[in-house]
């Protein structure tokens, strides 16, 4: 035990959170008990819903340090509870950065209360990590704009009240703000998937649907490299932060049982191996938290650099989340595999951790650009 009374390295990997004004940890921790029938049934409560939003949790307009703390908070219990933070903040990023007065006038503070929810709908059969290959198209008719075009894997598209959707006009990239309820709009519920089976994905097909021009969000040829780009670099930072409360999670149960189980009249904790196993983990971790971190001083400092910071998080972040999961899967064993472990869970939602929001080899390519531009 140090000086505080915690155990050995807890104040490394945990140090004490931003000061929010409200408090992420204790919400998430009250939610900690449900959320493996979350993933077995595929959603989130309507209720749990309610209170993220009457909380104040969908509110994206806070500092980065603090966002941070709630979605590590909200990533250590659930990835999907930290998935409706990410979506909701992405699209209200993109409005509020490049919304017109009135569009910001009448979407986000629906978004920030939860009365609106949103569904960010990029990705494409043909249109994956390569966003520029959109085939969804968005033709004007006059004062409306017609959308025709399929988008897969939207995040709570089930629930989605609106969605901020990449399309391309005449050639040139744009984004449009679409109701779920207009005609033609059709949501093809996804089930089963490997990771985030609490996040209600859907895929949706736009089927001629009009919507007025004022829905468009930017100039034309704006939608992929400044709407889009803004909507990611959120969704990023978010997701990376939700990875450190993954990692965090499953080093804090692997500590656990290797402190409480013995076998063979040893306890786990006496195996060099497993000490070993903790070892890594707590270091992957660590080094996750201090680059989230980095990313958060840089983003609230308006540094140029904050981008590529985010990016560089989002990619350690992601790799430490998969990794500890998988050493603490070694360490519990079958107890790792039990429903009401959280171990297995985070282990298949590491694995979409590194796709999401950019895979592992596109961070690559990005952060090789950066480290030519920074050589001395």
């Amino acid at each position: 035990m140090d000086s505080r009374g915690s155990a050995p390295g807890r104040g490394l990997c945990h140090p004490e959170p931003p000061k929010t004004g409200y408090d992420s940890a204790a919400f998430a921790a009250s939610l900690r008990p449900d959320a493996a029938e979350w993933d077995a049934r595929g959603g989130l409560p309507p209720d749990v819903v309610k209170a993220v939003a009457h909380e104040g949790f969908l509110a994206t307009d806070r500092a980065p340090g603090a966002l941070g703390a709630l979605c590590a908070d909200f990533g250590s219990v659930c990835s999907s509870l930290r998935a409706l933070v990410t979506v909701q903040g992405m699209v209200a990023a993109a409005v509020r950065r490049w919304g017109t007065a009135a569009q910001r006038e009448r979407w986000l503070p629906a978004l920030a209360r939860g009365a609106v929810l949103a569904g960010f709908a990029a990705t494409e059969p043909g249109a994956g990590s390569d966003l520029s290959a959109v085939t969804t198209s968005a033709e004007r008719e006059g004062g409306q704009v017609r959308l025709r075009g399929r988008k897969l894997w939207v995040t709570f598209g089930q629930l989605a009240d609106v969605f901020l959707v990449l399309a391309t006009a005449a050639g040139r990239p744009v984004t449009v703000l679409v109701e779920a309820d207009r005609p033609g709009v059709d949501v093809e519920p996804v089930r089963g998937q490997l990771g985030m089976r609490a996040a209600q994905l859907a895929h949706v097909r736009f089927d001629g649907v009009l919507v007025p021009a004022e829905n468009l969000l930017a100039p034309p040829g704006f939608g992929l490299s400044h709407v889009v780009a803004t909507a990611l670099d959120h969704g990023r930072f978010t997701v990376a932060w939700g990875c450190v409360g993954m990692a965090e999670a499953c080093l804090r149960a692997a500590a656990d049982h290797a402190a409480d189980r013995v076998q063979g009249g040893v306890r786990l904790a006496g195996h060099q191996t497993v000490r070993a196993l903790l070892g890594r983990s707590l270091a992957d971790t660590t080094a996750a938290r201090e680059l989230c971190a980095r990313a958060a001083t840089l983003r609230e400092h308006g540094d140029p650099g904050a981008v590529a910071g985010t990016v560089l998080a989002k990619y350690v972040a992601a790799r430490a989340a998969a990794a500890v999961a998988d050493r603490a899967g070694q360490v519990l064993g079958a107890a790792g595999c039990a429903e009401e472990s959280p171990v297995g869970r985070f282990f298949r939602d590491a694995k979409v951790m590194r796709i999401i929001e950019g895979a592992d080899e596109v961070a690559e390519q990005q952060l090789g650009e950066y480290a030519l531009r920074w050589r001395p």
